[in-house]
């Protein structure tokens, strides 16, 4: 396992984060935990989680994640300092005009919520989900260095930030000397860049920022199971979701198909050269990778003895180009 520092912290995380998005949603309970231990097994400490996941699968109140990993925790008796958790908190959890959102009030109950379900007294990494419109910045703000102070938090981080929000962010913490944002948690890989290349990648760079990016994989549209023209793959119901439906275009069908024959250069899979791709930007610190099974995780951490040549690269960003 590779090593990277996060942004411009001394925190050491693997090159790899596991998502737990799929937990009590595409992944059981027994699943979930075989996964885990696959990954910590090959030497992976980086684990991402949300307060909400995921609240939108069947008989899932959200909370199910965090909580699967915390009676994880506690039966695998895994030593906790050896690992960095990661959650993230603005979604609605509970009911009432507080129930969600970035207010002291909402941080203050749902880091509570977040240790007890994690069964930790810490957590390494606490991400703003995404913006809150009804809440100054420098209210979250000073309720985030809060938590830091009281020890409940380690590190900031942010997800789904325009470049401008987050360096108003940057520079409110840097105004007031409050504990600051080390990292950015964008949606990011080879179908969808512009979003993070436009502003947001000189920002991190400038700025010294760790970048985890989620949706490596296009939501498996980079795997290479969507073909031009075929129906969809055992396993996606006869549906094709629109997160993925909107890439199916011919523009990145040609691309898959050069991802395709980089990968069999490689004695790779596609999945494999994608993440490959992400990891060579020197910005990007771990793509997060989720798994349904310790032979998926396996599989998907390839990713790591991948070497792309400058060739390799050269070509991927021209087929994936998007100025």
């Amino acid at each position: 396992m590779e090593y990277r520092r996060l942004g411009r912290t001394g925190l050491k995380v693997s090159a790899l984060c596991l998502g737990t998005m799929t937990m009590g949603w595409t992944s059981s309970r027994a699943d979930s935990f075989a996964v885990l231990d696959a990954f910590v097994e090959a030497g992976g400490n980086f684990i991402d989680t949300a307060d909400i996941y995921s609240f939108w699968a069947e008989n899932n109140p959200g909370g199910v994640a965090e909580t699967w990993i915390g009676e994880w925790l506690a039966q695998r008796r895994v030593p906790r300092h050896q690992l960095v958790i990661a959650t993230k908190v603005r979604g609605r959890m509970w009911e009432g005009p507080n129930g969600e959102g970035l207010s002291r009030q909402h941080i203050m109950k749902a880091i509570e919520d977040s240790l007890r379900r994690l069964n930790t007294d810490y957590i390494d990494l606490y991400q703003t989900h995404w913006p809150d419109d009804d809440t100054p910045l420098e209210e979250t703000l000073r309720a985030l260095d809060d938590l830091v102070h009281q020890g409940k938090v380690r590190y900031l981080g942010a997800s789904n930030h325009p470049a401008w929000l987050l360096t108003k962010a940057l520079w409110i913490s840097d105004r007031l000397g409050l504990a600051s944002y080390v990292c950015l948690q964008p949606h990011y890989n080879l179908v969808h860049r512009a979003e993070f290349e436009r502003e947001l990648m000189a920002l991190c760079r400038d700025q010294g920022l760790g970048v985890i990016p989620y949706s490596p994989l296009a939501g498996g549209f980079l795997t290479g199971k969507y073909r031009r023209g075929a129906p969809p793959p055992p396993g996606t119901r006869g549906t094709v979701s629109e997160s993925v439906r909107r890439y199916m275009t011919e523009r990145n069908f040609a691309l898959l198909e050069v991802l395709q024959e980089i990968a069999r250069a490689h004695g790779a899979t596609m999945a494999q050269v994608a993440l490959a791709w992400l990891l060579r930007n020197p910005v990007v610190t771990a793509p997060i990778v989720g798994a349904n099974t310790p032979q998926q995780l396996r599989e998907t951490m390839g990713a790591l003895q991948v070497q792309l040549t400058d060739e390799d690269l050269a070509r991927l960003n021209q087929a994936s180009a998007w100025e």
